[in-house]
């Protein structure tokens, strides 16, 4: 995974190189192996089950990620990042994790009314309950999977990955079949989490002890500062929904919900990837300035290649995609659906900075950030609900670069990555996303009074796009793809 313009890798980083080349194979495998499935299941249940039923569910997990933040006290994190921690600490933060999950279900009941009244919807107080369930399994998974996640037992983990992935589409397949409305989308990834969580505990124990502050100081300032981080994150991310939700009401809630759903699914199944696996090995080499340069260089060219094609392209075949997958009932979200596929895009690669920032020892820094993203965002929010829910979409589009400014800045500083160093590993996914839209755009200028079929059209589209994209790579940057190309046939020998 070296740049050719750089110095040859050797010796330990090379190693490290090959396992990570090596876990982003399993996971990758383990992702798109199930995801067959789960798309074939999302597109059945969403046209079984109504916008309201998917505006209670996405009210219901408000919640959530910030009960399991806090859960988790960022213990994985710290489990991972912190390479000195004795046995004892770790037992003692596995005591932790398990004492928040309990205490952060209870809290979570506690605030199931409130919330129900908040939305003007009675029923969500039971789902919510329900949902918080899943925070008392979580709380034993948590040492566990830091312990995988240290040791870089991806594959297993890549495995885990794919029975939570079956598991929860087929749940909610049948419960959604058996017309349980919302609740076919609240206990299908409830019970996706909990097998999922039960296997990580079975595959990593770790033994429990009594925590002491005196030795716990410093991990639990690295693990608030993670926790901060995270809350303040998911606050933001589901400060759009609650503002949709509350301004504008459930199905406009529906509606939007669905939209960042689809925008997100390219940086969910691409960045989650990377990001997942990557902090363990940014730890490894916390050190060394060169190879984390090396690894946020490589890395944002790998993403920008894979991201940028499917959420662009995903932006320009919406208005065909939508009405035929998913049915005319969804054509309300479209607009709302195409901005957002362009913000994800940016969004793809400024996911990686945090990771690095975390793993050089500088949580705080990306804690205060996401705090200030928790004032500017939400702002921005709420002035673009005037406009419906195209303009809370629209607000993120105005309102991310200002949060993401910050985190260049503090990691260029911090790792001496030059700005023209990075802007040289867009250049490729820049260069034929930018010929894709030209071609696309043309083209359905062109066909616009023809009288082709739906399906034709969107074929048409998504044929002329990929050419197009790939068509430029190899004519401008044959070389760049070359080594990506040598990286996976390296992985999949690794894998053999």
């Amino acid at each position: 995974m070296a740049n050719p313009e750089s110095p040859a890798v050797a010796g330990p980083n090379r190693t490290l190189d090959r396992s990570l080349a090596n876990s982003l194979a399993w996971r990758a495998a383990a992702n798109w192996s199930s995801q067959i499935l789960s798309w074939a299941s999302f597109l059945i249940v969403v046209r079984l089950l109504s916008p309201t039923d998917y505006g209670v569910a996405a009210m219901a997990v408000i919640l959530w990620p910030y009960l399991r933040f806090l859960g988790e006290f960022g213990i994985s994190q710290t489990v991972v990042t912190l390479l000195d921690l004795t046995d004892d600490q770790v037992a003692q933060l596995n005591s932790i994790a398990v004492v928040l999950g309990f205490a952060c279900f209870g809290l979570g009941a506690l605030l199931a009314k409130p919330l129900a009244l908040f939305f003007r919807t009675p029923a969500l107080a039971r789902v919510v309950i329900v949902t918080c369930t899943g925070l008392i399994v979580l709380g034993f998974r948590a040492v566990p999977e830091g312990l995988l996640s240290k040791e870089m037992r991806f594959r297993r983990l890549a495995g885990l990955e794919a029975v939570l992935a079956l598991v929860s589409a087929i749940a909610t397949l049948l419960m959604a079949y058996w017309k349980m409305g919302y609740w076919a989308l609240v206990l299908g990834n409830l019970v996706g989490y909990t097998i999922r969580s039960a296997l990580v505990v079975i595959s990593r124990p770790h033994r429990y002890a009594l925590p002491q502050l005196r030795t716990m100081r410093k991990p639990l300032a690295f693990g608030w500062h993670v926790l901060v981080s995270a809350v303040a994150w998911s606050a933001y991310e589901r400060l759009d929904n609650a503002t949709a939700g509350r301004v504008l009401g459930q199905a406009a809630l529906g509606f939007y919900g669905l939209a960042w759903s689809l925008a997100n699914v390219p940086l969910e199944k691409l960045t989650t990837l990377v990001t997942t696996i990557l902090p363990s090995y940014l730890a490894a080499v916390q050190k060394d300035p060169p190879a984390l340069r090396r690894y946020l260089r490589t890395l944002t060219e790998a993403l920008s290649l894979a991201t940028f094609p499917t959420t662009i392209g995903l932006a320009l075949v919406a208005r065909e995609l939508v009405p035929l997958a998913l049915g005319q009932k969804w054509e309300p979200m479209l607009t709302s659906l195409e901005i957002l596929a362009v913000y994800t895009t940016f969004r793809s690669i400024v996911a990686l900075l945090p990771k690095v920032l975390t793993a050089i020892g500088n949580p705080r820094f990306v804690m205060w950030n996401d705090l200030r993203a928790l004032v500017i965002l939400p702002c921005a929010f709420y002035i673009g609900s005037h406009w419906g829910i195209a303009g809370i979409a629209t607000g993120w589009v105005v309102a991310y670069p200002l949060v993401a400014w910050p985190l260049y800045r503090k990691t260029f500083q911090s790792i001496g990555m030059q700005v023209g160093e990075y802007l040289r590993a867009l250049r490729p996914a820049t260069d034929g996303v930018v010929v894709m839209t030209l071609g696309v755009l043309i083209l359905k200028r062109v066909i616009a009074s023809s009288h082709l079929p739906l399906l034709a059209r969107l074929l048409l589209e998504i044929l002329t796009g990929t050419v197009l994209y790939t068509g430029t790579l190899l004519i401008l940057h044959r070389s760049r793809i070359s080594v990506f190309l040598q990286a996976a046939r390296t992985a999949r020998q690794g894998r053999k």
